[in-house]
């Protein structure tokens, strides 16, 4: 992996929605794309918790 890879990397963010225990909906962007992503997530899934976590180097996008 390039340094420039590993920044990249870094930088994204996973956007997930969960039901319960079980996610119904993933989203990997990079930081500003990705906060985006989590206020129309938050105003269409009202009652459900969103999180908004960075995307380690060893974390997959499965």
């Amino acid at each position: 992996m390039t340094i420039a890879e590993m920044t990249s990397r870094q930088h994204r963010r996973r956007v997930r929605v969960w039901f319960g225990e079980h996610v119904i909906a993933q989203y990997v962007a990079e930081a500003p794309l990705a906060a985006r992503y989590e206020q129309a997530m938050r105003r269409r899934f009202a009652g459900l918790r969103v999180t908004n976590d960075v995307l380690g180097p060893l974390d997959s996008t499965d």
